[in-house]
C-alpha cells in the first residue's frame, strides 16, 4: 500500500496564524516565469507615469502547488462574482499585444 500524501477526506485545513507584524502589500502587476520544477511569481506595484514597477514580493511554488492555487483562485473568483457581479476586464489591447505587437513595415521610427 502506498503512502497517501493528502489528508483524509473531511479533515479541514490547519489553522492559519497571522503574525502581528505581517506586511500587507497592494500589488497590481505580476510577472510569472517557470522552469520544469517551479513557477515564480514576482508581484509588483506599478505607478502610471513612472516607467518602472517595483517588485515587492517573490513567491516560488511547485507546479502542483501552482495548479492547486489556480483552482482555489478560480473557485473564489466564481464565488465573488456570484455575490458582487461579474468582474469586467478592460477593453483595448492586452499586455501581450503591448509587449509583443507585430512591427508594421510602414511605421516610421519614432512615430
Amino acid at each position: 500500500m502506498s503512502p497517501n500524501p493528502l489528508p483524509p477526506s473531511g479533515q479541514g485545513m490547519p489553522d492559519l496564524e497571522i503574525p502581528p507584524d505581517v506586511v500587507i502589500e497592494y500589488v497590481n502587476m505580476v510577472r510569472i516565469a517557470h522552469s520544469p520544477s517551479e513557477l515564480v511569481f514576482d508581484f509588483a506595484q506599478f505607478l502610471p507615469g513612472t516607467g518602472s514597477a517595483k517588485i515587492t514580493s517573490r513567491i516560488v511554488m511547485s507546479p502542483l502547488g501552482a495548479k492547486l492555487f489556480h483552482h482555489a483562485l478560480t473557485e473564489n473568483l466564481t464565488r465573488y462574482e456570484a455575490s458582487f457581479g461579474e468582474i469586467k476586464l478592460p477593453g483595448g489591447p492586452t499586455l501581450a499585444d503591448n509587449l509583443f505587437h507585430s512591427i508594421n513595415p510602414n511605421d516610421k521610427p519614432g512615430a
